[in-house]
């Protein structure tokens, strides 16, 4: 086809100025194959797209409430709802409790289940799941319960049916790929066993002055107990 798009080209050329009438219809039958060809290729191009393919995740409810859905499209995670039927909990400040949410699961090969803390809680009362995210082997059988914290400075009343956290479906490669291998030692690197905090060193601080009409922003580098300005921006 596009051989013959550039042969119809080229015969247009020879005819501009000459044959007006012969030159339309040329026009006319190459607007006609460029159409087709556009067709034919995003046929082709939709043909060649490829479509993900869902992953079967098979679940119990044993609640009264819906089963785990996404809301939007784009949605990483699904909700887990408290199933205390007739019941509430009060969550104490700084008090933690397993929520159960009725809900079991059967995890494909290669894939865990994340349980989350879910943002509007955790800002608008100090809600968060404690050792989020929570993770459940595709081997657990039992029912899903999160661990609930309360952060805030308020006593947090949670009813049967409330959306407590979200559930995210995860790959992981961790168990097909490790191959654990016991030796006498290991390579040191750069940072050794420097461990928690290690790599703060730097810091960006606003200092405010009321004599200034802007803030002054300084890099400073904090080493154990000695604060050495170094730089002024």
């Amino acid at each position: 086809m596009i051989d013959g798009l550039m042969d119809k080209i080229k015969n247009l050329q020879k005819m501009a100025g000459v044959d007006q009438e012969g030159m339309m219809k040329q026009v006319l039958d190459l607007q006609n194959d460029a159409n087709l060809l556009g067709d034919l290729n995003n046929l082709q191009m939709e043909d060649m797209t490829p479509k993900p393919e869902k992953i079967p995740v098979k679940f119990l409810n044993k609640t009264k409430h819906p089963d785990p859905q996404y809301q939007h499209k784009d949605d990483s995670g699904f909700d887990f709802r408290a199933n205390i039927p007739g019941d509430t909990l009060t969550l104490k400040p700084m008090g933690r409790l397993a929520v159960p949410t009725g809900l079991y699961f059967e995890l494909p090969e290669h894939y865990e289940l994340q349980v989350r803390p879910r943002s509007g809680l955790a800002y608008k009362h100090g809600i968060t799941v404690l050792n989020t995210p929570g993770t459940v082997d595709r081997g657990y059988r039992g029912e899903i319960k999160v661990i609930l914290i309360n952060l805030g400075q308020e006593d947090f009343i949670i009813q049967d049916g409330d959306r407590i956290a979200q559930g995210v479906i995860n790959g992981i490669l961790s168990q097909y790929w490790s191959d654990f291998i016991r030796v006498n030692e290991i390579s040191n690197t750069e940072r050794s066993d420097n461990g928690f905090g290690s790599t703060g060193d730097y810091y960006l601080v606003v200092i405010s002055a009321k004599d200034y009409w802007r803030f002054g922003f300084y890099w400073v580098r904090i080493n154990k107990k000695i604060t050495q300005q170094v730089s002024r921006l």
